[in-house]
């Protein structure tokens, strides 16, 4: 199955661990080879407070599951 970038920023991070939602992609860190290092994403404010840090980081392989509208990862 083939996931574009585009398709995966539309849908929202859901840690599976802990069940918060850390909203969507905003970037990719890639090594000097181009291979995808982690995934970015932007840390949503939950009732007025964020979270400690601005971002949460993700490699591909803490991804557990892509779905339809979410991407659940072991984070």
């Amino acid at each position: 199955m083939n996931v574009f970038l585009s398709e995966m920023q539309e849908k929202e991070i859901i840690s599976i661990a802990t069940g918060l939602n850390y909203g969507h992609i905003v970037d990719v860190v890639l090594d000097n080879e181009g291979n995808i290092v982690s995934f970015v994403a932007e840390n949503k404010k939950i009732f007025r407070k964020s979270f400690e840090k601005d971002e949460i980081r993700f490699k591909f392989n803490e991804i557990e599951k892509i779905g339809k509208d979410v991407i659940l990862v072991r984070v």
